[in-house]
């Protein structure tokens, strides 16, 4: 499908991964997901779109410290990115980037939220962000691992807008970004999972026709697998990293979700 119309503020407008080995990150996110890379713009220190079938769904960057993991970054969209870095800071963040132009591109902000996870704000401007989500090997979801899931929520709603729906499991602490045509985002309560030493963080999935084929091809391509293909009420997932350690997830369909969206 193309992509979400993204004109509430909040809403995932945009992805970038920060790593170690470009080249590496071009050779495997094109032989797992089918990727082209766009010319690097020298004049934005390197930084290049990821498309797929002609849509821009991710872009892509060598990471500015050496020490820092290689990771990917979600963007929340703002229609001012500025009084989005002042409320977000209002509301306990603290600020890496404070809002800057990108040129005629839009305006960016990355923050750290309350709890320790980090998260991008982009006013679009030239650039609106996703041209393709849903379709295989496209963003499909994007989900905050936080061991403070109320503190999460309240900061959410408070600084980019949120409207939220807790979803009624038993099983699992999950709140929505969602209104009433469609779910955007979520937040789960990872205290119970997250290992000693991981920070609370955003997680991307992407989406795929064959969880187990998209698994099999990850491992050809030099990535490592950390869940093996699961089933679940929400379509079967598995997660992975890339060669150089940047995590992601996959969503596929299962007899529980024939879509995966």
């Amino acid at each position: 499908m193309s992509a979400f119309e993204f004109q509430r503020p909040g809403e995932p407008c945009w992805i970038d991964l920060a790593t170690a080995d470009v080249d590496r990150a071009k050779a495997f996110y094109g032989a797992v997901f089918g990727w082209e890379a766009e010319a690097a713009s020298a004049e934005h220190h390197g930084y290049f779109n990821f498309t797929k079938n002609g849509e821009r769904i991710a872009g892509c960057m060598s990471k500015p410290d050496p020490n820092l993991p290689d990771t990917w970054t979600v963007y929340l969209q703002t229609d001012d990115a500025k009084q989005t870095v002042d409320e977000a800071t209002a509301a306990g963040a603290s600020t890496i980037v404070d809002a800057v132009d990108v040129d005629a591109l839009g305006t960016m902000a990355i923050l750290v939220d309350p709890t320790g996870a980090v998260v991008g704000a982009w006013r679009p401007g030239e650039h609106k962000g996703f041209g393709l989500v849903g379709e295989h090997g496209a963003p499909g979801w994007f989900e905050l691992h936080t061991r403070e899931h109320d503190a999460a929520v309240t900061f959410y709603e408070t600084a980019f807008g949120w409207t939220t729906k807790p979803i009624p499991d038993p099983g699992m602490r999950y709140t929505l970004l969602a209104d009433d045509e469609q779910m955007y985002a979520g937040i789960m309560d990872a205290s119970e999972f997250l290992p000693d030493g991981v920070p609370n963080h955003w997680k991307v999935y992407f989406a795929v026709d064959d969880t187990d084929a998209a698994v099999a091809d990850i491992k050809a391509a030099g990535g490592t697998v950390l869940m093996e293909p699961v089933d679940t009420p929400y379509g079967r997932h598995a997660e992975a990293t890339d060669p150089t350690g940047a995590g992601f997830k996959l969503v596929g369909p299962n007899e529980s979700m024939p879509s995966a969206i």
